[in-house]
C-alpha cells in the first residue's frame, strides 16, 4: 500500500478545515445572535460572546397570541410545509414516469427531456409576468395551492433529469425478464424498479424540498398576507426595517433551518447511496 505524504495529508486535512470553518462560521453566528441580548449585539466592540444567554426569542416565535410575531411565524412555517410538501410530492408523481420513460426510450425523447431542463436554466423573472396573469385571470393568487403548482414546474424538470441517471443504471434485463413471467408494468415498477431506485428518489425528494422551502421570489410576488405568505417572505418581513432586533431575525433563521436539517438527519444514509448512485461502475 503506498504511504501518502504527510505533507499532503496536512494540506489535505487543511483546506477540509478551513472549508468546515467556512460554512459553519456564519451558521455559528447566527446561533449566538439569537440567544445574545440586544445590548451585546449593538456594542460597539461587538462582544461576540454573549454575557447572558437569552431564550425570549424562542418563545417569543414559538408563542401563538392574537397580533404577534411568533402567530405570523407559526403561520408562515405551516404555509412553507405545506408548499414544499405537495411541490415535492407532485415532482415525484411526475418525475418518476417521465424519468423512467426516458431512460427506456433513446433517441427524440431524451432529446425532449433536455428542452424541458432548458427551460429550468430560465431566470424566475422572464417567467412572473405570464405566471402572474394566468393566476390572477384564475383568481389563484394568494394561494398556498397555486404556489405549490408554480413550484412543480421549477421542480419537475430538476427531479426528472436527476431520477433519470438512476433508471438508467437499472438494467433492462430484469425488467424484461419480470414481463416474461407475466408481471405488469405496476407490478414491475413496485417489486423491482421503485426498490432499487429508492436511495435516488430520497436524493431527489430532499433536493426537491429544499429548492421550494429557499425559494422566494416567487413566494413574494404572489402571496400577500399569513393566508399563503411563507417563511423566507416573513424572515424577510423581519429584516426590512420593521423590527430592529437583529436577535430575532436571527432565532428566525434557525427555527427555518430545522425542518431541513431534520429530514436531511434522518435521510441521510439514503442521500449519500443516492449521491453515488453510478459513481463505480462494474
Amino acid at each position: 500500500m503506498e504511504r501518502r505524504n504527510p505533507w499532503v495529508s496536512f494540506f489535505v486535512y487543511a483546506c477540509a478545515l478551513l472549508l468546515a470553518l467556512f460554512l459553519l462560521a456564519p451558521i455559528l453566528w447566527m446561533l449566538i445572535m439569537s440567544v445574545s441580548s440586544t445590548n451585546d449585539l449593538t456594542t460597539i466592540p461587538l462582544r461576540w460572546i454573549p454575557e447572558q444567554i437569552d431564550f425570549h426569542r424562542y418563545i417569543e416565535l414559538l408563542t401563538v397570541a392574537e397580533n404577534s410575531a411568533g402567530k405570523a411565524f407559526l403561520a408562515s412555517m405551516r404555509n412553507s410545509l405545506a408548499v414544499a410538501t405537495m411541490a415535492t410530492l407532485g415532482a415525484l408523481l411526475v418525475a418518476i414516469p417521465g424519468a423512467w420513460s426516458v431512460s427506456r426510450s433513446p433517441g427524440r425523447q431524451r432529446l425532449a427531456l433536455y428542452a424541458v431542463v432548458a427551460t429550468y436554466m430560465l431566470p424566475p423573472v422572464a417567467l412572473v409576468v405570464p405566471i402572474y396573469f394566468a393566476l390572477s385571470a384564475l383568481g389563484a393568487l394568494n394561494s398556498v395551492f397555486s404556489l405549490a403548482v408554480v413550484y412543480l414546474s421549477i421542480l419537475a424538470p430538476f427531479t426528472t433529469w436527476l431520477l433519470k441517471s438512476s433508471f438508467d443504471n437499472i438494467p433492462q434485463e430484469i425488467e424484461l425478464a419480470a414481463m416474461i413471467d407475466g408481471a405488469r408494468l405496476d407490478q414491475i415498477w413496485r417489486r423491482i424498479t421503485l426498490p432499487l431506485t429508492g436511495p435516488a428518489l430520497a436524493t431527489g425528494g430532499l433536493f426537491a424540498f429544499l429548492l421550494a422551502w429557499d425559494e422566494f421570489f416567487y413566494a413574494l410576488l404572489f402571496t400577500a398576507d399569513q393566508r399563503a405568505k411563507t417563511l423566507t417572505v416573513a424572515i424577510a418581513d423581519l429584516a426590512g426595517g420593521r423590527v430592529s432586533d437583529y436577535g430575532l431575525i436571527a432565532t428566525a433563521g434557525v427555527l427555518a433551518a430545522l425542518p431541513p436539517v431534520l429530514i436531511g438527519f434522518f435521510l441521510q444514509k439514503s442521500l449519500i447511496a443516492g449521491l453515488t448512485t453510478g459513481g463505480v461502475k462494474g
